[in-house]
């Protein structure tokens, strides 16, 4: 196996086994970033085919500046965000009738499996899922995320709130069946 160097520069110069090596090292990871933003695992599938196209396709702009797996992480993040942009709709802040505060979920205190938590974010509507996945998730601030959304951090915000209120309530629900249900 190559290191990443020579990967990177194979991929760059076109070998279709340079360009499966890459694949192998980083499918898993890029395919479960894309479950976070997708709501479904076909379109992480999905998702994940159209990042490596795009990464193959501009890896000779990749210049050794950076992190080669945070610029592959930026691209599948952006493939995903691109994806529902145009089609969500982000309500304004301006029809807020509640406070804007954090409302913290802490998934260890959850008592809850992380294959149920990825569900119940998948769930979420597209809009929030995108807000909740990049703040909560891969650590975006308020004004990161309102630019990439091309909406305001009010925005933002009140989305995140949102979700974490929807995941609450789902969580809570989830449970109390178990309960109910003797498990």
């Amino acid at each position: 196996m190559n290191n990443l160097n020579e990967i990177i520069l194979g991929c760059q110069k076109g070998s279709k086994t340079h360009q499966k090596e890459l694949y192998c090292l980083y499918s898993k990871l890029l395919f479960n970033l894309s479950l976070k933003y997708c709501s479904s695992f076909s379109e992480a599938e999905d998702n994940l085919h159209d990042s490596f196209i795009e990464i193959l396709s501009n890896i000779d702009k990749f210049k050794n500046t950076g992190s080669f797996e945070g610029w592959m992480k930026r691209i599948t993040i952006n493939k995903a965000i691109s994806k529902f942009k145009n089609s969500i709709n982000f309500e304004p802040t301006e029809n807020l009738i509640y406070p804007i505060q954090d409302t913290d979920i802490e998934i260890h205190e959850l008592d809850i499996s992380l294959d149920k938590m990825l569900a119940l974010i998948q769930s979420l509507p597209n809009q929030y899922r995108l807000v909740f996945s990049l703040y909560e998730l891969d650590n975006y601030s308020h004004k990161e995320i309102a630019e990439m959304l091309q909406i305001s951090e009010g925005t933002s915000k009140s989305n995140l709130f949102k979700a974490k209120n929807i995941l609450k309530k789902q969580v809570l629900e989830f449970k109390s069946k178990i309960v109910q249900n003797g498990y």
